[in-house]
């Protein structure tokens, strides 16, 4: 599959791209600091742009055949760059004939059926309140992809990890993930080319975790 990434220097947009490769796919990295993606290929092709500029990022997903977004808050950064991206990777979708569209967000800004009275009535309200411009930008990113009519899978995972891929991983299909404390950054990125060659999963939210 030809594959563009976005979030590619980040911790699971690293793992996306190496494992990408490994199977196969020609890769589209879109990066704003090229010296920050270590990977060599003959199928890379790493692509300098904003993120959050859907005019310039067009290029990177016209003709492809999936997108993936690892776009996650930058320390220090602007509290809305999810939701920005998502607008942003959305319209440049729209401007092209590509559909198919696998995001990360998150399991924490989300209470549902799913959740185990640990994570309802502990973790998650302290979380809400240590993150809660983190959040609300995550639940804004889902709504804009949520409403964008494309072929599209959110990933949530709870806590990250940068432990190897252990390959085995729960999965909740539009709800919460019971006692789904921890993932590594490494199995997310298998689930997200998981993801986008099954059809099943669009349309989805689906929680994972180790």
């Amino acid at each position: 599959m030809n594959v563009t990434v976005f979030g590619a220097t980040g911790g699971i947009g690293i793992q996306a791209v190496e494992q990408a490769l490994a199977a196969g796919h020609r890769v589209t990295a879109v990066v704003r600091d090229p010296r920050r993606l270590p990977i060599r290929s003959d199928l890379l092709d790493v692509m300098i742009a904003d993120a959050l500029d859907g005019d310039s990022i067009a290029p990177a997903v016209k003709g492809r055949d999936a997108v993936l977004s690892a776009v996650g808050p930058r320390p220090g950064g602007p509290t809305t760059v999810c939701s920005a991206a998502a607008a942003a990777i959305t319209s440049a979708l729209h401007q092209t004939s590509t559909r198919r569209l696998v995001i990360v967000s998150a399991a924490g800004p989300y209470v549902d059926a799913g959740d185990d009275p640990l994570s309802r009535y502990l973790i998650k309200p302290i979380l809400r309140r240590a993150l809660r411009e983190s959040f609300a930008d995550l639940r804004a990113a889902e709504d804009v992809v949520r409403s964008s009519e494309l072929a599209w899978t959110i990933l949530r995972p709870p806590r990250l990890t940068d432990k190897p891929a252990t390959g085995r991983v729960r999965h909740a299909h539009d709800r919460n993930l019971p006692l789904g404390i921890f993932c590594s950054r490494a199995d997310v990125a298998i689930q997200m080319l998981r993801a986008m060659a099954d059809p099943a999963t669009i349309g989805h939210s689906i929680a994972i975790g180790n």
